[in-house]
């Protein structure tokens, strides 16, 4: 017998890589309703969404959505612009989808799913404009509260939707080969409680910077922790800086890693025992692991409070957040 669920397509609209370990559950939990128990998942390449779930046995496919490139990366996307959008929607129509379903409330997401000519098209509806192109209600009012929407938006959505009872956890679990190479390369730890410090960000402002991250790792390796000192590539300069800053024999339990993919960097996440960081995805993907996190924030800033490990450290600016505070919420 045929599988009667409508094949589906999930789109991501969001960045980064801790604004799509947010959606993982909510995607998951669209794809126990689709066809085959899964779902193809639209994402944008820098969300790194084809290295990090593309494993996962309830996703059908990644479909890259190069529409906003980071302003770093100083290209225009090739789904950028109205023709852009059309060359997408195209790409979306040739695939045969019955529905899909966007997490988002923006109307231009709204029109690209019109443009697709995909039967069934879900959103968030609380822009009239986006209504116009959507026919699955009901819509949900767009979040006006002090946290971050996106956070309280995808909840809201998926339990007027039937998707979920509740607002979901994020849990991600590492496939077996990144945590024999991660176990690996923490082996020189032994036994020593470990700490991984999240130095990368998408915007300077959020930077913490290296005297504080070299402080706080002085004070970590005099308090028994081993340190993991956690990047991309692009934060190579930055890691080795905050390593030169410990003494030569504080750095024999301090380890920079820089070149791991991202499935190894969750995998070394999910073996340490604490993440402290910018807010970056990785802080978000180590909650996700099961590892307990804290990320720093500039009083102000919308507060994160969607998962049970995961805390929040402010000051008046980022670098007036003491590295012995830090250091003291982790010997707790």
């Amino acid at each position: 017998m045929s599988d009667p669920r409508p094949k589906t397509v999930v789109l991501h609209q969001f960045t980064g890589i801790g604004d799509l370990v947010w959606h993982i559950p909510y995607f998951k939990a669209v794809a126990e309703q689709s066809q085959g128990g899964q779902v193809s998942v639209i994402a944008q390449p820098s969300t790194l969404a084809r290295q990090l779930i593309g494993h996962e046995p309830w996703v059908a496919e990644i479909i890259d959505h190069d529409h906003r490139p980071r302003r770093n990366e100083r290209r225009k996307g090739r789904h950028a612009g109205l023709f852009g959008m059309w060359r997408f929607a195209q790409e979306l129509k040739r695939r045969n989808f019955d529905r899909i379903v966007l997490f988002s409330g923006c109307p231009s997401r709204g029109l690209l799913a019109g443009m697709s000519g995909i039967p069934v098209r879900m959103g968030y509806g609380y822009r009239w404009l986006q209504r116009l192109f959507l026919n699955c209600p009901p819509f949900i009012p767009r979040y006006r509260g002090e946290g971050v929407a996106a956070l309280h938006e995808m909840a809201a959505f998926a339990v007027a939707h039937g998707l979920a009872s509740r607002p979901l956890v994020s849990r991600f679990d590492p496939p077996a080969p990144a945590r024999e190479v991660a176990d690996h390369r923490l082996r020189r730890f032994g036994e020593a409680p470990l700490v991984a410090l999240a130095v990368g960000t998408s915007e300077p402002h959020k930077q913490w910077g290296s005297r504080n991250f070299s402080e706080l790792a002085r004070l970590l390796v005099r308090r028994g922790f081993g340190v993991l000192v956690l990047g991309g590539p692009s934060e190579r300069k930055l890691a080795q800086d905050i390593c030169d800053g410990v003494s030569p024999e504080d750095r024999r339990q301090v380890e920079l890693c820089t070149d791991a993919d991202i499935l190894v960097s969750a995998a070394l996440l999910s073996k340490c025992d604490w993440c402290v960081g910018n807010d970056t995805g990785v802080v978000h993907l180590a909650a996700a692991c099961g590892t307990r996190a804290i990320a720093l924030l500039q009083q102000g800033r919308p507060g994160l409070d969607y998962h049970p490990l995961l805390s929040v450290l402010t000051g008046p600016t980022l670098e007036r957040i003491p590295p012995q505070l830090v250091a003291s919420h982790l010997a707790a």
